[in-house]
C-alpha cells in the first residue's frame, strides 16, 4: 500500500479521469476533479497507458474554453490511445 501511494505522489496531483476515447479525432472525453488550463502538462497513466502531453486545447460541449474545473466534462486533443478509467495528473 505504501509502495502504491509513493507511486501515485510521483505521478504529480490527479486532476481528472478519462471516459471515453474517440478514435478518429484522437480526442479525450475526461470527468475533472481539478482545475486544468491550456499550457499545463499532464500524464496519463493506465494499465496500459502511459504517457505525457501539453494541453494546447480544451472543448467543453463542443465550445473552447481555456480553463475548466473540478465537475468539469471535457475534450482534449490526446497523442496516444487512452482508456476509460485511465487517471490523468497535472506535472509540475
Amino acid at each position: 500500500m505504501e509502495e502504491n501511494q509513493q507511486e501515485q505522489e510521483n505521478l504529480g496531483k490527479e486532476v481528472g479521469t478519462v471516459s471515453s476515447f474517440f478514435s478518429k479525432v484522437s480526442v479525450a472525453a475526461i470527468k475533472l476533479s481539478g482545475k486544468l488550463k491550456v499550457g499545463d502538462k499532464v500524464r496519463i497513466k493506465g494499465y496500459t497507458t502511459d504517457f505525457e502531453i501539453d494541453i494546447k486545447g480544451i472543448q467543453i460541449e463542443k465550445k473552447s474554453v481555456k480553463e475548466a474545473k473540478a465537475g468539469d466534462h471535457v475534450g482534449i486533443k490526446v497523442s496516444e490511445k487512452v482508456r476509460p478509467n485511465d487517471k490523468v495528473f497535472l506535472v509540475e
